[in-house]
């Protein structure tokens, strides 16, 4: 949908020849703009947060426009998920969207364009295509915010096994601002480097309980052929998730309650997990991190990719 580049659905066919719906998504078109969860949209210009909405800037700090709380989610009060995008290409298995953004666009500096192709493949796969120029330096930090339920919408993911492959996770405090450093997964409630059920460990540390469940970001592992994957709790669907962005936000859908369900009624908070490739939060705030520059320069191209892939 041209409105916030939103992926609406996604039929994945099954080995009984059924097909079972794995995306949350509202009834209809128009009740998109009503929710507040982002629900399959393409967020920007930076998802995640930014501290205290304040963007350092040579010499300067701009003032960014907050959207939970003094910080900045999401690209701000009117980012990327708020806006008609423009469809330049479309056919039976792809469609690209153009978006214009400018400068001074909810505090960001340049003039940028971003670009979201989806391409659905012969395996299975849904392939998201990012890029996006500035004539400005800006952080940019482009990403889909689908959730998923891989047994079709029923129930919550508690029982949803997940992997992911990484050595590192961010701590947070209660608005999910990074604080510290990159902790260790080893011994903690955020070692998925083997599968685990969502809900084994769900709310089982401060961390989570401040976040009321899992909204953290894991640093990568480098060289890995994936990123994540997930299976659904009947064994009768997978999903994994590859990536070129560093890091992966895994958020356990902690407050998606009185969100609209396409089935009718409303979703229970848990009823989704979003898996969002990305840069760590607050980067621009935290260059020492071990990943590529978050900074966009005017001779240089934004350029990255997410797959799905489900079998």
């Amino acid at each position: 949908m041209d409105w916030g580049a939103t992926w609406l659905s996604c039929l994945v066919p099954l080995a009984n020849g059924q097909r079972r719906e794995v995306l949350l998504g509202c009834p209809r078109a128009e009740d998109y703009s009503r929710q507040s969860a982002f629900l399959g949209a393409t967020v920007g210009r930076y998802a995640n947060r930014i501290a205290g909405a304040k963007l350092p800037y040579g010499n300067l700090t701009l003032s960014l426009l907050p959207s939970q709380g003094e910080n900045q989610l999401h690209g701000g009060p009117d980012g990327f998920d708020k806006r008609r995008w423009e469809v330049v290409a479309h056919d039976a298995q792809h469609v690209r969207f153009r978006l214009a953004s400018p400068d001074g666009d909810q505090g960001f500096p340049g003039n940028l364009v971003a670009e979201v192709t989806y391409t659905l493949t012969d395996d299975n796969t849904v392939e998201i295509d990012m890029q996006a120029n500035t004539d400005a330096a800006c952080p940019v930090n482009l990403t889909n915010h689908a959730y998923f339920n891989l047994d079709g919408g029923k129930g919550t993911v508690h029982a949803h096994t997940l992997q992911v492959q990484a050595d590192q996770v961010l701590p947070t405090d209660g608005m999910g601002i990074p604080y510290g450093h990159l902790q260790s997964v080893t011994g903690t409630t955020f070692d998925f480097r083997a599968p685990h059920t969502v809900g084994e460990r769900l709310g089982q540390d401060g961390q989570q309980q401040l976040a009321k469940g899992y909204d953290h970001s894991f640093l990568l592992n480098a060289g890995a052929d994936w990123a994540a994957r997930v299976e659904s709790s009947d064994k009768a669907l997978a999903m994994t998730l590859s990536t070129s962005l560093p890091a992966l936000q895994f958020y356990s859908g902690n407050y998606l309650g009185g969100t609209l369900s396409r089935e009718g009624g409303e979703y229970a908070d848990y009823a989704g997990l979003a898996l969002e490739p990305q840069f760590l939060p607050d980067s621009p705030h935290h260059p020492e991190w071990p990943q590529p520059d978050c900074w966009l320069q005017p001779a240089q191209t934004y350029r990255h990719w997410i797959r799905f892939q489900f079998r």
